[in-house]
């Protein structure tokens, strides 16, 4: 789930990941929940990457419809009426995509209905929420899905190659570290309804844009996690069900890293 604030007033954008695990999603325990065994039709590596790929341009879609509704009002000079516009779409899909979440990791079996839908909602709330930071750092979203994709790829590549292995230790690591994130983003969430704030979570500094560098750099090992889940999962010749379920798990940190990237892109274009 991502909480935001946001200031329709100067564009001022706050956003706080809380629900990026690494990756509960990809837990062990996950195969217990679907039968596996010697059934022909079994989880492949391909079929994984297929459906992600569909997810995908189902998310870019939903996207595509938040960000047109905010430009087809601000390009008219209403930047008070785009946010009016698009902010029920922003909350309505952030909250239905992190309750859909939550349900298909509680329900695997189900992913191939669950996932999909996941995509629309995070689709209707980047489209959102890319617009906001779209209107205040001209060309910045471009960056960033730029280097996600790029990121995603890198992290592919030394994956397949043995570069980078999802040892044991590694995978407690990844977990200790990404709990450390989650943690520091919830308390800074309940400090702000009390009205205190974390700055080095939101302001420009060489501290605030260093622990960004570390958070985007926890996140693209996550994709490690992921990677290795689909590959263990069509090794135990899992039920083809759960290729949705890999794309849904793989799709999830592709959220959370590109976030945190147009975060980070945001700091640094903020100094110049």
């Amino acid at each position: 789930m991502v909480f935001i604030v946001i200031d329709a007033n100067n564009l001022n954008i706050r956003i706080m990941n809380l629900t990026k695990s690494s990756n509960p999603v990809f837990g062990n325990s996950v195969f217990s929940k679907v039968q596996t065994g010697a059934q022909t039709d079994v989880m492949t590596v391909n079929g994984a990457i297929n459906k992600t790929g569909l997810m995908f341009l189902i998310l870019a879609f939903a996207a595509a419809f938040t960000w047109r509704k905010f430009f087809g009002v601000y390009d008219y000079g209403s930047p008070e009426g785009a946010f009016s516009v698009v902010a029920p779409w922003l909350i309505g899909g952030g909250i239905g995509g992190f309750i859909v979440a939550i349900i298909t990791v509680f329900a695997p079996r189900y992913s191939n209905i669950t996932a999909p839908i996941y995509a629309v909602f995070e689709g209707l709330f980047l489209g959102g929420i890319s617009a906001f930071f779209e209107v205040q750092y001209p060309g910045l979203v471009m960056r960033a899905v730029a280097l996600t994709f790029g990121v995603f790829f890198i992290m592919l590549f030394l994956f397949r190659s043995g570069k980078i292995r999802a040892t044991g230790k590694f995978r407690m690591a990844i977990m200790a570290a990404t709990g450390g994130i989650a943690l520091i983003y919830f308390i800074s969430f309940i400090a702000g309804m009390f009205g205190a704030s974390f700055g080095f979570l939101h302001g420009n500094s060489l501290f605030s844009i260093g622990f960004s560098l570390v958070v985007v750099a926890v996140a693209a090992l996550n994709l490690i996690l992921d990677f290795d889940f689909i590959q263990r999962g069509a090794a135990a010749r899992a039920p083809k069900i759960m290729e949705w379920y890999g794309a849904f798990g793989l799709m999830v940190t592709l959220v959370w890293l590109y976030l945190e990237i147009l975060r980070l892109l945001s700091k640094l274009a903020s100094r110049d």
